[in-house]
C-alpha cells in the first residue's frame, strides 16, 4: 500500500465534541424517563445517526419522542459549540504532519454538513478538509453499517483495502472494518474496551502519525 487515504471520524476525533454531547444527552434522555449512563451512551449511541439514536431512546422509553425534542437538542448542541468547543488535542499537528508526507485525507462523520461546517469552522479545522467531507446523510445506511467509509473512499477513487480510518466509537469501528478498512481507534474520551474490535487502539494523538505507518507498512 504505497499510496493509501486516512479517513477521520469528526466528533471526539477531530473535534473535542463528544463530551459536551453526553453531558446534554444525559440531562435530556433522563428526563424522558431514561436514566442513561455515560456507558450506555458509548455502547448504543456514540457514533451512529440522530435518526438511530431517536429510534433507540423511543424504543428504551416505550414512547414517541416529544414534539421539539431533537430540535431542541440540536440547539443545545450547537450553542454549546459555539461557547465551549476545541480541537482534540494533538489533532492538527497530525493533521498538518499527514500533510507535509502528501497523505490524502478526508472526513467521514455521522453528523451532519451544517454540524461539520460550525464544528470544523469553531476549531480552525475545516481549512485543512475543504472539498472532501462526507457525511451520514449521503448514504443510506449509517455506521455501524460501512456505507459512509465506502462512499467516502469512493468519492476519493481509493480501494478500501487502501484506507485507513481514525475512529473513536464502537459503531464506527465496526464500519471501517464491515468496509474493509485498518482501524486506528482513539480512545480519548472512549474506554478503551469498547473499542477492541479495531486494530489498534491509541490514548493520544501524538501517536497518530506512527500508529498509521506502522500499519501501512504492516498491510
Amino acid at each position: 500500500m504505497d499510496k493509501y487515504l486516512v479517513i477521520f471520524d469528526c466528533d471526539g476525533v477531530l473535534v473535542d465534541s463528544e463530551q459536551i454531547v453526553q453531558d446534554i444527552d444525559l440531562l435530556m434522555i433522563a428526563e424522558l424517563g431514561w436514566p442513561i449512563t455515560r456507558d450506555e451512551i458509548f455502547d448504543e449511541h456514540l457514533g451512529r445517526s440522530e435518526q438511530a439514536v431517536a429510534r433507540n431512546i423511543e424504543r428504551r422509553t416505550g414512547k414517541p419522542l416529544p414534539a421539539g425534542f431533537l430540535q431542541e437538542r440540536r440547539a443545545r448542541y450547537l450553542h454549546a459549540f459555539e461557547t465551549e468547543l476545541k480541537p482534540v488535542v494533538g489533532i492538527e499537528a497530525a493533521v498538518k504532519q499527514l500533510q507535509v508526507m502528501s497523505t490524502p485525507t478526508c472526513i467521514a462523520s455521522s453528523g451532519n454538513h451544517e454540524r461539520m461546517n460550525l464544528t470544523l469552522g469553531v476549531t480552525g479545522l475545516r481549512r485543512h478538509f475543504a472539498g472532501r467531507i462526507f457525511s451520514g446523510d449521503e448514504v443510506e445506511r449509517g455506521k455501524p453499517a460501512p456505507d459512509l467509509f465506502l462512499h467516502a473512499a469512493r468519492s476519493m477513487t481509493y480501494d478500501p483495502a487502501d484506507c485507513v480510518v481514525v475512529e473513536d466509537s464502537p459503531s464506527g469501528v465496526t464500519a471501517a472494518r464491515s468496509a474493509g478498512m485498518r482501524v486506528v481507534a482513539y480512545a480519548g474520551l472512549t474506554p478503551a474496551r469498547f473499542l477492541q474490535e479495531a486494530d489498534t487502539v491509541i490514548a493520544d494523538m501524538g501517536e497518530l502519525v506512527d500508529t498509521i505507518e506502522r500499519l501501512r507498512v504492516t498491510s
